[in-house]
């Protein structure tokens, strides 16, 4: 089966994501896949949960934190911006820190909480989370491209809907037990029982949503996502172990698409020995790519005779990828 087919045989599926290890195309095919699905008349977002994305080179336009910004006819792209999205949830935190308990301002030791949990590793990601998570629930579009961060984020990123529904799912419990220990005292002060109400609410509007992120990303129905893979011995392993804890996570995978395959004429023509010995090996690997991966590869995409920047590029791989 065919790329093309795919698509064709599974309209239900909205949720496109291309993932690999980094420099591999992950970024122009989910260019290149959302320029076909937009001419085609379907309405569609490409956006990048990289923060060192790339699709501002390669659509050539200033894209980056500047929201969805329309490229063609029925296209957007979108990369975001973490930076901006911590700056937004650090004035979230202190307004409701102030509309909760009443003060005027922040109290400093608060404030230095508010900085300091800004500055963990992780929260550049949980930003880029949270930002997908807006982005999806919304249902703007018909088609969402994922341009996936590299295998290793990549699967950080997709567990994360686990994890924070495990972390959300043990506070609202922890809160609601918290309630029953204050009945008696929140029908004496009713001030506290409505400032326990909006903690339980906060969380569970945020249970919420990583809920309806989680069910999209792990519906095989709604989500496909393919593997990007080159005929290199290391390429072939590491992806066969990142699909191994890709099932772990319930991550639907539709298939497997070979990128920079060496035009096959150049065997018969005469070319310099380190050629045709790359020639050589790579046929070698694809055979074993054939082997391992079988009819879940579809499709073998040609190197191209340039880098894919540009709106003439990316339709030229688009024909090439679902011609």
């Amino acid at each position: 089966m065919s790329l093309k087919q795919v698509f064709e045989q599974n309209p239900d599926r909205r949720y496109i994501m291309f993932g690999g290890k980094g420099g591999l195309g992950k970024t122009t095919f989910s260019a290149a896949t959302a320029f076909w699905l937009a001419q085609k008349g379907y309405r569609v977002l490409v956006f990048s949960v990289d923060p060192q994305a790339s699709l501002t080179d390669i659509f050539q336009k200033d894209i980056f934190g500047k929201g969805a910004v329309p490229i063609i006819e029925n296209l957007w792209a979108q990369e975001i911006d973490a930076d901006s999205h911590i700056k937004a949830y650090q004035g979230e935190i202190r307004k409701k820190i102030l509309d909760m308990y009443g003060f005027d301002a922040v109290p400093d030791e608060i404030e230095d909480y508010i900085q300091a949990a800004s500055a963990e590793p992780a929260m550049e990601e949980s930003a880029i989370f949270d930002a997908v998570v807006d982005i999806v629930v919304k249902g703007d579009y018909d088609y969402y491209i994922y341009d996936l961060v590299p295998l290793g984020h990549a699967l950080y990123y997709l567990s994360m809907a686990k994890v924070y529904d495990e972390w959300i799912n043990k506070i609202t419990k922890l809160r609601e037990e918290m309630r029953e220990y204050e009945t008696m005292v929140a029908r004496i002060k009713r001030e506290k029982e409505t400032d326990e109400d909006k903690i339980l609410t906060e969380l569970q509007y945020i249970k919420g949503r990583i809920n309806a992120s989680s069910n999209i990303l792990t519906n095989k129905d709604k989500t496909a996502f393919f593997f990007v893979v080159v005929p290199e011995e290391m390429i072939i392993l590491d992806t066969q172990k990142a699909a191994e804890l890709f099932a772990k996570f319930d991550v639907p995978i539709a298939g497997y698409v070979v990128n920079r395959v060496l035009p096959a004429e150049l065997r018969t023509q005469e070319v310099p020995a380190y050629l045709k010995n790359r020639l050589a090996m790579q046929s070698g690997y694809i055979d074993k790519i054939k082997t391992l991966l079988g009819n879940q590869v579809l499709g073998y995409v040609p190197e191209m005779e340039r880098d894919v920047t540009g709106l003439a590029m990316i339709e030229k791989l688009a024909n090439i990828m679902y011609g």
